[in-house]
């Protein structure tokens, strides 16, 4: 048997927060996919999770066992309202087994379910090969590519590449 055909991808509920706080504080401290710097506490992290759009989580519904996440939240305002961004983590210990594309595939469905037209990503860091695959495999278009747009955990600069998928 598959080992992942066991994990399903469902809205978040709160006593789930301590290990989706795990698992995007792994991103966050590798310091080679997301923006961010500041790791998530309890406190930070419960509003965080609770103000995006939508917040999901890649479960065993077996054993209960949390093995990534996305949020979905609006791009833009206004206008531009209507494009959604979103983000993935998956544990450390995790990846490899195709966690990623189920919470893609699941992030479309329900972007599409919260009424957006376009999920975008902003800052794809070109040299993460693993995701720019994932998402040009699902239909996912690069926007082009923003040179030395993204500062890695070490200092130095890698460039980043937009992408979009209509929904």
């Amino acid at each position: 048997m598959d080992q992942t055909e066991s994990i399903i991808i469902r809205q978040y509920t709160p006593k789930d927060i301590p290990e989706l706080i795990r698992i995007w504080n792994q991103v966050v401290e590798d310091g080679v996919a997301f923006p961010q710097e500041e790791c998530l506490t309890i406190q930070t992290g419960t509003e965080f999770f609770a103000n995006q759009t939508y917040t999901a989580a890649a479960v065993d519904s077996n054993s209960g066992k949390i093995y990534g996440l996305y949020i979905l939240h609006p791009n833009n305002v206004g206008r531009c309202g209507h494009i959604c961004n979103a983000s993935y983590a998956v544990d450390r210990d995790a990846r490899g087994l195709h966690i990623g594309e189920k919470l893609v595939k699941d992030c479309l469905e329900q972007g599409k379910a919260q009424g957006f037209g376009v999920l975008q990503f902003n800052a794809v860091v070109a040299t993460n090969t693993h995701a720019r695959h994932l998402y040009e495999r699902l239909g996912f278009v690069q926007l082009g590519t923003i040179p030395g747009g993204f500062r890695m955990k070490d200092g130095h600069y890698e460039d980043i590449c937009p992408y979009y998928h209509v929904l």
